[in-house]
């Protein structure tokens, strides 16, 4: 028996969160993985925290309707636990990144993080762009150096197919071009002579900043490119498509400007999200990140790194009375998506908890005309990281921030007042310090009198990230505080 179980035949639109309350009635869930399958129905391979666990799930969920769909589930053997875990790479055609363009010699440059390119071609297409024994996509391949998979398996039947291009940035933008000129040439010969658009697929963790506040970025990618620009709908997310559709409309130059301007943006949010996910595995020791795989912030499509991986690997440092430092948390949320986060019967609430090992309660209204309420989080620092970032998420995925913003939200902390003065830092040193790292507003709001317990409040708002590292640095700079006191 292992901890480890595999579900087949999950029907391909059914909803993260749907799947993951499923999931969580049996026990605590470590991690889900999404396996990349060439068939119609999704497989995802579960890890619950205990062996039991793992047999009542297998037991309850054996031959689980999910409309016409019945579940079927079988074991994965534990590994031995010597042996490290493979590189996760879900849904990535399963390539591990490969260095770019280094000499054998070693050069110093940084080693760049493969962000492929993902576009959607129309299937008819795909023949000539592989070409009389594959002559073309090789040609391809080696002019730009690049690595090129055609996904032809993939929605059997569907209009359109997934190609990655794993390359450079340039390597990536000089292959969707030569795609675009095969295309293009194709459709000349076989009169359909419709403009064929280009479609660039993106995790949609990444879009809000693609788009940028008030849409500013994409107007002026449009604008410097004279090409229309359209994103696909939230509603169209499954559990087999975390990703949405960039469609480019505008002459073969200006569609191939435009993927440059678009790639760096995403590669920019995504790099930035490496960053910040691997200084949360630092901050929080024994983090493991993989178990937050599936909120919708879209961790799971992170490559885990050296840091991120060394971090979750090994059981925490032992503390024989250290109980892990139980902390509140007050996360504020629009009054009009309480609903949203209680759920039916309050089924999403609960799951919510269990999920993420915290306590979660929903203070009263301020008022009648309360435009947020207060969301009341206590638990553990990785119990705050995984239920902050399912309410963000949610939020997202139930549109209550329009589709081409980031969700911010503020999250209010307590310090004891004899710390608040470290945290503002001489003269606002330390929280501009704190604001600029992490991109998170912070405010210690000036004459406050603190409460029965001598702890006064501060303000963080910032998008998930933003406000995660904020809140450990803060609790950081309080932890060298109480300590320097007891000595």
């Amino acid at each position: 028996r292992s901890r480890k179980i595999q579900i087949r035949n999950i029907p391909p639109h059914l909803q993260w969160e749907v799947l993951d309350g499923l999931l969580a009635q049996y026990g605590t869930v470590e991690n889900v993985e999404q396996v990349n399958t060439d068939i119609e129905t999704a497989v995802v391979n579960v890890t619950y925290a205990t062996k039991e666990e793992a047999k009542v799930a297998i037991e309850k969920l054996s031959g689980h309707q999910f409309e016409n769909y019945s579940f079927k589930i079988s074991y994965i053997p534990d590994e031995e636990v010597s042996s490290p875990p493979p590189p996760q790479r879900s849904r990535r055609g399963g390539h591990s990144s490969r260095e770019r363009g280094s000499s054998p010699g070693g050069s110093s440059q940084p080693k760049q993080l493969d962000f492929p390119l993902r576009m959607l071609v129309p299937t008819q297409f795909v023949g000539a762009i592989i070409g009389k024994e594959g002559l073309t996509i090789k040609n391809l391949t080696k002019q730009t150096q690049s690595k090129v998979d055609i996904h032809r398996k993939e929605n059997a039947g569907a209009a359109e197919k997934p190609i990655t291009i794993h390359a450079t940035p340039e390597g990536c933008s000089e292959a969707c071009r030569m795609i675009l000129d095969i295309m293009q040439k194709e459709a000349d010969e076989t009169k359909s002579a419709e403009e064929i658009p280009l479609k660039i697929l993106a995790h949609n963790s990444l879009v809000g900043r693609l788009i940028g506040k008030e849409g500013r970025n994409l107007k002026k990618i449009e604008q410097d490119t004279g090409t229309k620009i359209t994103i696909s709908p939230l509603q169209d997310l499954t559990i087999y498509n975390p990703e949405r559709t960039i469609t480019v409309k505008g002459s073969m130059e200006a569609c191939s400007s435009a993927e440059v301007e678009i790639m760096k943006k995403l590669r920019e949010a995504y790099e930035n999200d490496v960053v910040a996910v691997n200084q949360q595995a630092n901050l929080i020791p024994g983090l493991n990140l993989s178990a937050l795989g599936i909120f919708s912030t879209g961790l799971s499509m992170l490559p885990s790194t050296p840091g991120a991986r060394g971090a979750a690997a090994g059981p925490p440092p032992y503390h024989p009375f250290a109980l892990p430092e139980q902390e509140v948390v007050n996360l504020f949320i629009p009054t009009q998506a309480v609903g949203a986060i209680i759920g039916k019967k309050g089924q999403h609430i609960k799951q919510l908890a269990r999920f993420a090992g915290a306590s979660i309660k929903i203070a009263p209204a301020e008022g009648p005309d309360a435009s947020e309420r207060m969301v009341i989080i206590t638990g553990p620092p990785e119990a705050q990281f995984k239920a902050q970032g399912r309410i963000f998420g949610k939020l997202k995925e139930e549109n209550f921030f329009n589709p081409k913003e980031e969700v911010k939200l503020e999250a209010h902390i307590k310090v004891p007042s004899f710390a608040a003065g470290r945290v503002i830092g001489k003269g606002g040193k330390t929280v501009n310090e704190l604001q600029n790292l992490t991109s998170a507003e912070v405010i210690v709001p000036r004459d406050q009198t603190p409460d029965e317990n001598e702890e006064v409040i501060v303000k963080i708002i910032g998008h998930f990230f933003a406000s995660q590292t904020a809140q450990r640095k803060i609790r950081e700079i309080v932890q060298q505080v109480k300590q320097q006191e007891q000595k």
